[in-house]
């Protein structure tokens, strides 16, 4: 008795619950490489480079452990380029009597899956992602129970749950649970030591990479720096890489940003643990073991941990909650198109630029750069959050819709109306100049609201809470905020919004077609002339 097991392209753990109980001399392994996930949105290079250079590794892998694997390329001339297309084809070659498959992580393709066993007649048994904590039933009774879902009393549970950072008593280590304040430093002056550890291109991905270069050469992003984990033991290279190098500073300065420097203390596992070549349980119990070493402080494996296991699974399970309706959020009835300068970096924000241009040349930005630089600014000029997220979708190689979806639509933009987050994160440029160096080199200067040179952070910070002001005055955790609008005159309060008007109608737009669709090759020509050259002011 034949049975077939498809396995995502996030999918890439050895571990993975379709593969525990079966035997390989009756199983087939089915990966797919198809059109429709490389091109749903407009990829980043390199995040399709990577899921489909990992795909390949993973696949010689499973082969040497004897199992069977049919693997079907991009590039296969009978490719129907869809999952549910692939697994017909499948069918007709294998005639298995059943199939076996691990939920999706995205609600459209989990849609699909659900409508394969009365489409191809045959038993499909889908099970549920053990590699994350917090099984997803669990998370819809927690939420259930609870007015407000508040992350941190989730956390606490999961904690719990764990044993992580716990004492046998039943009391978080260190006597608390959170060392979040001790977190929030500025940037350091000494740059670290040395950029994270990089995984040169082998055979297999320098194939993906010209491929990816010929089929999407269009797509945004660069692959002149490709130098991701492509295997689970290059992921362990990188885990064990940043617990001795970059863990024990992570926790002080994880919200902290400094001009050119892209990684400083982070760790770079994000394209790791969200294709599966790492479980978010093996990160955390080597970041703990650090700490019971004496090889890390506690308020930087807290943070690490909370990260993995309180806000990853969280993020996952508010993306199930709320789904499908999040991806129509918008609370704030934002239409503003998204600004060129996201595509391009033309722009005279130093902040702004340097997000834009490590995410160009790395897939990345950390999450400060995500949320309170790029997400900030999208949300303060009242970009259409449809625009943002489908922007934050592109460019992340770590980004897939379930984790994409809540922390843009929910926390950075606001469009859930306060699901997720208890307040908009907006700031003026006064945050990004104390957790920054981005203001000293910058055209614009950071303490003035109106004026020329004024930073607009500052006005549209204003801006944003007078035309949102019914909506947002009666949260009790702006109304410090309401107070300090209250005490500038009706003359400042005019300055101060026309100031934002003048800025706002200067952005240029994106063109329509950026993240989906086509884009007209003489607007590609110029787009990227202006990339290069990062001309712009604003």
């Amino acid at each position: 008795m034949t049975c077939l097991v498809p396995i995502l392209g996030d999918q890439l753990t050895h571990g993975l619950a379709s593969l525990k109980g079966c035997d390989p001399a009756d199983t087939i392994v089915l990966l797919m490489e198809v059109a429709e996930e490389t091109t749903y949105v407009r990829h980043h290079k390199a995040k399709i480079v990577l899921i489909l250079s990992a795909m390949r590794h993973f696949a010689e892998e499973l082969r040497t452990d004897g199992w069977t694997v049919d693997y079907v390329t991009l590039d296969d001339p009978d490719n129907s380029g869809s999952f549910t297309g692939e697994v017909g084809r499948a069918i007709e070659r294998h005639r298995p009597a059943a199939i076996r498959i691990v939920e999706a992580g995205e609600w459209r393709v989990q849609k699909a899956i659900e409508d394969w066993q009365e489409r191809f007649g045959l038993a499909v048994e889908i099970l549920g992602d053990d590699r994350f904590i917090c099984p997803l039933p669990d998370f819809f009774t927690w939420a259930a129970s609870r007015r407000e879902l508040v992350m941190e009393s989730f956390y606490r549970q999961q904690r719990k749950r764990t044993g992580l950072l716990m004492e046998a008593d039943g009391s978080p280590t260190g006597g608390q649970w959170n060392f979040d304040k001790d977190n929030r430093a500025p940037p350091p002056k000494a740059r670290p030591l040395r950029e994270p550890k990089r995984f040169a291109p082998d055979v297999i991905t320098s194939e993906v990479i010209a491929l990816v270069e010929g089929r999407f050469r269009h797509h945004f992003g660069t692959l002149e720096t490709f130098a991701l984990p492509v295997t689970a033991n290059e992921a362990r290279e990188l885990l064990a890489d940043f617990v001795a190098e970059r863990l024990p500073r992570f926790g002080t300065y994880q919200d902290a940003m400094l001009d050119g420097a892209d990684f400083l203390y982070h760790s770079r596992l994000s394209t790791s643990l969200n294709c599966g070549l790492l479980t978010a349980m093996e990160v955390c119990e080597a970041a703990e073991a650090a700490y019971r070493r004496g090889e890390a402080p506690l308020n930087a494996v807290e943070g690490f941990i909370r990260q993995m296991i309180g806000w990853r699974e969280y993020i996952r399970g508010m993306y199930w909650l709320e789904m499908p309706g999040l991806s129509q959020a918008n609370f704030f009835e934002n239409q503003r198109d998204l600004p060129d300068f996201y595509w391009t970096g033309a722009t005279a924000m130093a902040c702004c630029a340097d997000s834009v241009r490590n995410t160009r040349d790395n897939a990345y930005a950390h999450h400060i750069q995500r949320l309170m630089v790029l997400g900030n600014f999208a949300m303060l000029a009242g970009i259409d959050p449809a625009e943002v997220a489908d922007w934050y979708l592109v460019v992340y190689a770590d980004a897939y819709e379930w984790v994409e979806h809540p922390n843009v639509l929910g926390m950075s933009q606001y469009a859930d109306g306060g699901r997720l987050g208890t307040k908009p994160y907006a700031g003026s440029g006064a945050y990004i100049n104390k957790m920054s160096n981005y203001c000293s080199n910058c055209r614009y200067d950071v303490k003035k609201r109106v004026g020329e040179n004024a930073c607009p952070f500052n006005a549209l910070y204003w801006d944003f809470m007078a035309r949102n002001e019914g909506k947002l005055r009666g949260n009790r955790r702006l109304w410090q905020t309401y107070a300090t609008w209250d005490r500038y005159s009706n003359a400042s309060k005019a300055e101060i919004r026309l100031q934002a008007q003048r800025f706002l109608r200067s952005l240029e737009p994106a063109a329509p077609g950026w993240a989906r669709g086509e884009l007209p090759p003489s607007y590609l020509a110029a787009i990227m002339e202006r990339a290069v050259t990062g001309a712009g002011s604003d």
